[in-house]
Protein backbone atom coordinates (compact mmCIF):
# COMPACT_ATOMS: atom_id res chain seq x y z
CA UNK A 1 0.00 0.00 0.00
CA UNK A 2 1.44 3.61 -0.86
CA UNK A 3 2.60 5.56 2.51
CA UNK A 4 2.98 9.25 2.19
CA UNK A 5 6.41 10.58 2.23
CA UNK A 6 7.38 11.56 6.09
CA UNK A 7 10.83 13.49 6.51
CA UNK A 8 12.66 16.61 7.66
CA UNK A 9 10.70 19.00 5.30
CA UNK A 10 6.85 16.96 5.46
CA UNK A 11 4.74 18.86 6.89
CA UNK A 12 4.66 16.74 10.47
CA UNK A 13 7.79 16.44 10.79
CA UNK A 14 9.88 16.54 13.76
CA UNK A 15 6.96 17.20 16.69
CA UNK A 16 3.86 15.77 16.73
CA UNK A 17 0.83 16.28 19.32
CA UNK A 18 1.54 18.47 22.19
CA UNK A 19 5.32 19.33 20.89
CA UNK A 20 6.98 15.75 22.13
CA UNK A 21 9.87 14.83 19.76
CA UNK A 22 10.20 11.61 17.99
CA UNK A 23 12.61 9.66 19.24
CA UNK A 24 15.35 8.14 17.01
CA UNK A 25 14.02 5.23 14.98
CA UNK A 26 14.87 1.79 16.10
CA UNK A 27 14.53 -1.84 14.42
CA UNK A 28 11.00 -3.47 14.88
CA UNK A 29 9.69 -6.90 14.43
CA UNK A 30 6.88 -4.76 12.24
CA UNK A 31 9.62 -4.51 10.00
CA UNK A 32 10.51 -7.17 7.34
CA UNK A 33 12.88 -9.50 8.51
CA UNK A 34 15.71 -10.54 7.29
CA UNK A 35 15.33 -12.88 3.93
CA UNK A 36 11.78 -11.35 3.79
CA UNK A 37 12.10 -11.11 -0.77
CA UNK A 38 12.88 -14.67 -0.90
CA UNK A 39 10.76 -15.80 1.50
CA UNK A 40 7.89 -14.37 -0.72
CA UNK A 41 8.98 -15.77 -3.66
CA UNK A 42 9.07 -19.00 -2.10
CA UNK A 43 5.38 -18.98 -2.11
CA UNK A 44 5.35 -19.37 -5.94
CA UNK A 45 7.13 -22.90 -5.91
CA UNK A 46 4.37 -24.53 -4.67
CA UNK A 47 1.74 -23.06 -8.09
CA UNK A 48 3.10 -25.72 -10.78
CA UNK A 49 2.30 -28.47 -8.38
CA UNK A 50 -1.56 -27.33 -8.41
CA UNK A 51 -1.47 -27.37 -12.07
CA UNK A 52 0.20 -30.86 -12.50
CA UNK A 53 -2.04 -32.20 -10.06
CA UNK A 54 -4.66 -32.74 -12.67
CA UNK A 55 -2.76 -34.50 -14.77
CA UNK A 56 -2.57 -37.43 -12.47
CA UNK A 57 -4.91 -40.27 -11.39
CA UNK A 58 -7.03 -39.73 -7.73
CA UNK A 59 -3.28 -40.95 -5.72
CA UNK A 60 -0.81 -38.33 -7.72
CA UNK A 61 -3.83 -35.54 -7.75
CA UNK A 62 -4.01 -36.28 -3.48
CA UNK A 63 0.02 -36.58 -3.46
CA UNK A 64 0.36 -33.24 -5.71
CA UNK A 65 -2.31 -31.10 -3.81
CA UNK A 66 -0.37 -32.82 -0.19
CA UNK A 67 2.88 -31.45 -1.58
CA UNK A 68 1.35 -28.02 -2.43
CA UNK A 69 -0.18 -27.58 1.03
CA UNK A 70 3.18 -28.64 2.72
CA UNK A 71 5.51 -26.57 0.52
CA UNK A 72 2.88 -23.58 1.29
CA UNK A 73 2.80 -23.95 4.77
CA UNK A 74 6.89 -24.58 5.31
CA UNK A 75 7.37 -21.34 3.85
CA UNK A 76 4.88 -20.28 6.74
CA UNK A 77 6.79 -21.37 9.15
CA UNK A 78 10.04 -19.71 7.89
CA UNK A 79 8.61 -16.32 7.99
CA UNK A 80 7.76 -16.92 11.31
CA UNK A 81 11.16 -17.77 11.87
CA UNK A 82 12.89 -15.47 10.88
CA UNK A 83 10.67 -12.81 12.10
CA UNK A 84 12.09 -14.46 15.68
CA UNK A 85 15.34 -14.43 14.92
CA UNK A 86 15.29 -10.77 13.71
CA UNK A 87 13.41 -9.88 16.99
CA UNK A 88 16.42 -12.11 19.30
CA UNK A 89 18.95 -10.00 17.10
CA UNK A 90 17.64 -7.27 18.21
CA UNK A 91 17.91 -7.60 21.83
CA UNK A 92 21.31 -7.94 24.56
CA UNK A 93 18.75 -10.42 26.32
CA UNK A 94 16.66 -12.78 24.94
CA UNK A 95 15.54 -16.39 25.11
CA UNK A 96 15.94 -18.60 22.23
CA UNK A 97 12.47 -19.34 20.23
CA UNK A 98 9.90 -21.83 21.71
CA UNK A 99 10.53 -23.82 18.11
CA UNK A 100 13.03 -24.06 15.83
CA UNK A 101 11.03 -22.61 12.74
CA UNK A 102 13.49 -22.30 10.63
CA UNK A 103 14.86 -26.07 11.25
CA UNK A 104 10.77 -27.13 10.77
CA UNK A 105 10.23 -25.60 7.84
CA UNK A 106 13.68 -26.83 6.32
CA UNK A 107 12.20 -30.37 7.11
CA UNK A 108 9.05 -29.12 5.72
CA UNK A 109 10.03 -28.40 2.76
CA UNK A 110 12.41 -31.60 1.67
CA UNK A 111 9.09 -33.62 2.98
CA UNK A 112 6.89 -31.18 0.26
CA UNK A 113 9.41 -32.64 -2.44
CA UNK A 114 9.00 -35.86 -1.44
CA UNK A 115 5.33 -36.55 -2.03
CA UNK A 116 5.65 -34.14 -5.22
CA UNK A 117 8.49 -36.83 -6.86
CA UNK A 118 6.48 -39.87 -5.42
CA UNK A 119 3.38 -38.26 -7.43
CA UNK A 120 6.06 -37.37 -10.72
CA UNK A 121 8.09 -40.17 -11.20
CA UNK A 122 5.70 -43.42 -9.93
CA UNK A 123 6.96 -44.02 -6.41
CA UNK A 124 10.62 -44.19 -6.60
CA UNK A 125 11.05 -43.95 -2.68
CA UNK A 126 14.29 -43.81 -2.65
CA UNK A 127 15.18 -41.37 -5.39
CA UNK A 128 12.49 -39.05 -3.57
CA UNK A 129 13.97 -39.11 -0.34
CA UNK A 130 17.20 -38.28 -1.36
CA UNK A 131 15.87 -34.98 -3.46
CA UNK A 132 14.17 -34.55 -0.08
CA UNK A 133 17.57 -34.80 2.15
CA UNK A 134 19.17 -32.21 -0.25
CA UNK A 135 16.50 -29.95 -0.53
CA UNK A 136 16.46 -29.83 3.68
CA UNK A 137 20.21 -29.08 3.13
CA UNK A 138 19.70 -25.96 0.53
CA UNK A 139 16.90 -24.73 2.72
CA UNK A 140 19.32 -24.86 5.81
CA UNK A 141 22.63 -23.70 3.64
CA UNK A 142 20.63 -20.41 2.37
CA UNK A 143 18.32 -19.64 5.32
CA UNK A 144 20.43 -20.77 8.29
CA UNK A 145 19.18 -22.38 11.86
CA UNK A 146 17.54 -21.19 14.43
CA UNK A 147 19.47 -19.11 17.68
CA UNK A 148 19.60 -22.29 19.23
CA UNK A 149 20.84 -20.94 23.16
CA UNK A 150 19.67 -17.75 25.74
CA UNK A 151 21.57 -14.73 25.23
CA UNK A 152 22.95 -13.47 28.15
CA UNK A 153 24.68 -10.40 29.68
CA UNK A 154 28.27 -11.61 30.90
CA UNK A 155 28.16 -11.30 34.88
CA UNK A 156 24.67 -11.45 35.74
CA UNK A 157 22.47 -14.40 36.72
CA UNK A 158 20.36 -16.27 34.71
CA UNK A 159 17.49 -15.88 37.64
CA UNK A 160 17.65 -12.17 36.80
CA UNK A 161 18.31 -12.64 33.03
CA UNK A 162 15.66 -14.36 32.56
CA UNK A 163 13.13 -12.48 34.69
CA UNK A 164 14.25 -9.63 32.35
CA UNK A 165 13.54 -11.31 29.15
CA UNK A 166 10.02 -12.45 30.50
CA UNK A 167 9.34 -8.85 31.20
CA UNK A 168 10.55 -7.48 27.80
CA UNK A 169 8.61 -10.22 26.12
CA UNK A 170 5.49 -9.08 27.20
CA UNK A 171 6.52 -5.19 26.69
CA UNK A 172 7.50 -6.12 23.19
CA UNK A 173 3.81 -8.18 23.29
CA UNK A 174 2.13 -4.96 24.74
CA UNK A 175 3.85 -2.80 21.90
CA UNK A 176 2.78 -5.40 19.00
CA UNK A 177 -0.61 -4.69 20.06
CA UNK A 178 -0.60 -1.07 20.00
CA UNK A 179 0.96 -1.13 16.57
CA UNK A 180 -1.53 -3.43 14.90
CA UNK A 181 -4.37 -1.66 16.31
CA UNK A 182 -2.95 1.91 15.43
CA UNK A 183 -3.21 0.66 12.00
CA UNK A 184 -6.63 0.30 11.88
CA UNK A 185 -7.50 4.25 12.70
CA UNK A 186 -5.96 4.68 8.77
CA UNK A 187 -3.79 7.72 9.88
CA UNK A 188 -0.57 7.52 8.61
CA UNK A 189 0.57 10.31 10.88
CA UNK A 190 -0.88 8.62 14.16
CA UNK A 191 1.03 5.31 13.10
CA UNK A 192 4.52 6.96 13.20
CA UNK A 193 3.53 8.90 16.39
CA UNK A 194 3.00 5.07 17.48
CA UNK A 195 5.99 4.34 16.12
CA UNK A 196 7.78 7.11 17.79
CA UNK A 197 6.48 6.34 21.26
CA UNK A 198 7.17 2.36 20.71
CA UNK A 199 10.91 3.15 20.11
CA UNK A 200 11.21 5.37 23.22
CA UNK A 201 10.18 2.12 25.19
CA UNK A 202 11.97 -0.27 23.18
CA UNK A 203 14.80 2.19 24.30
CA UNK A 204 14.08 1.52 28.35
CA UNK A 205 13.94 -1.91 27.10
CA UNK A 206 17.36 -2.30 26.07
CA UNK A 207 18.64 -0.30 29.06
CA UNK A 208 17.24 -2.73 31.44
CA UNK A 209 18.80 -5.68 29.57
CA UNK A 210 22.18 -4.20 29.47
CA UNK A 211 22.01 -3.88 33.54
CA UNK A 212 19.23 -5.97 34.65
CA UNK A 213 19.55 -4.47 38.18
CA UNK A 214 17.38 -1.36 36.82
CA UNK A 215 14.17 -4.24 36.20
CA UNK A 216 12.71 -2.87 39.89
CA UNK A 217 12.80 0.17 38.87
CA UNK A 218 11.42 0.05 35.49
CA UNK A 219 8.72 -2.99 35.75
CA UNK A 220 5.68 -0.99 36.65
CA UNK A 221 6.70 1.15 32.92
CA UNK A 222 7.48 -2.18 31.04
CA UNK A 223 4.20 -4.14 32.06
CA UNK A 224 1.80 -1.74 33.65
CA UNK A 225 1.78 1.45 31.66
CA UNK A 226 2.40 0.02 28.28
CA UNK A 227 -0.37 -2.78 28.79
CA UNK A 228 -2.74 0.44 29.96
CA UNK A 229 -1.43 1.95 26.50
CA UNK A 230 -2.31 -0.91 24.24
CA UNK A 231 -6.10 -1.25 25.18
CA UNK A 232 -6.03 2.40 24.84
CA UNK A 233 -4.83 1.98 21.77
CA UNK A 234 -7.52 -0.44 20.77
CA UNK A 235 -10.30 1.69 22.08
CA UNK A 236 -9.60 4.86 20.38
CA UNK A 237 -8.81 3.09 16.86
CA UNK A 238 -12.12 1.61 17.02
CA UNK A 239 -13.88 5.06 17.48
CA UNK A 240 -11.50 6.86 15.32
CA UNK A 241 -11.78 4.65 11.89
CA UNK A 242 -15.46 4.89 12.77
CA UNK A 243 -16.24 8.23 12.55
CA UNK A 244 -12.85 10.47 12.50
CA UNK A 245 -13.28 12.13 15.80
CA UNK A 246 -11.17 14.87 16.36
CA UNK A 247 -11.24 15.63 19.97
CA UNK A 248 -10.51 11.46 20.80
CA UNK A 249 -7.24 12.10 18.04
CA UNK A 250 -6.14 15.06 20.12
CA UNK A 251 -6.68 13.33 23.25
CA UNK A 252 -4.93 10.03 22.47
CA UNK A 253 -2.19 12.31 21.35
CA UNK A 254 -1.67 14.45 24.02
CA UNK A 255 -1.39 10.44 26.18
CA UNK A 256 1.39 9.79 24.02
CA UNK A 257 3.05 12.69 24.30
CA UNK A 258 2.61 12.29 28.55
CA UNK A 259 3.62 8.47 27.95
CA UNK A 260 6.59 9.68 26.09
CA UNK A 261 8.09 12.07 28.49
CA UNK A 262 7.46 9.80 31.44
CA UNK A 263 9.32 6.85 29.79
CA UNK A 264 12.35 8.75 28.30
CA UNK A 265 12.95 10.69 32.13
CA UNK A 266 12.73 7.50 33.39
CA UNK A 267 15.16 5.74 31.19
CA UNK A 268 17.51 8.72 31.67
CA UNK A 269 17.39 8.31 35.21
CA UNK A 270 18.18 4.66 35.31
CA UNK A 271 20.86 5.79 32.74
CA UNK A 272 22.13 7.99 35.72
CA UNK A 273 21.65 5.91 38.27
CA UNK A 274 24.39 3.66 36.12
CA UNK A 275 26.53 6.48 35.50
CA UNK A 276 26.54 7.11 39.32
CA UNK A 277 27.19 3.91 40.36
CA UNK A 278 30.14 3.38 37.61
CA UNK A 279 31.28 6.64 39.32
CA UNK A 280 31.86 5.19 42.80
CA UNK A 281 33.17 2.03 42.12
CA UNK A 282 36.28 3.88 39.68
CA UNK A 283 36.10 6.19 42.98
CA UNK A 284 37.00 2.51 45.41
CA UNK A 285 38.93 1.72 43.03
CA UNK A 286 41.40 4.67 42.50
CA UNK A 287 41.48 4.95 46.60
CA UNK A 288 42.46 1.21 47.01
CA UNK A 289 45.10 1.50 44.37
CA UNK A 290 46.66 4.88 46.06
CA UNK A 291 46.44 2.64 49.52
CA UNK A 292 48.34 0.26 47.50
CA UNK A 293 51.01 2.95 46.43
CA UNK A 294 50.03 2.89 42.40
CA UNK A 295 49.02 6.78 41.50
CA UNK A 296 46.64 7.72 38.99
CA UNK A 297 47.85 10.74 37.76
Amino acid sequence: MAQRYGGKYSPDAGTTGNGASSAPSRPTTAQRARGAARVNLLYLAPIPLLFSAFGHGPAGMALDLAAAAVLVFSVFTLSEGLKAEAAYDARKVARRPALPRKIIAAVLTGFGLVLALMAGDGGNLGQALLYGAIAVVLHLTAFGIDPLANKNVDGVDSFQQDRVARVVDEAEEQLARMGAAIQRAGDRGLERRVEGFQATARHMCRTVEEDPRDLTAARKFLVVYLQGAAEATIKFADIYARNRDQQAKANYVALLDDLERNFSAKTETLMVSDRTALDVEIEVLRDRLQREGVRMD
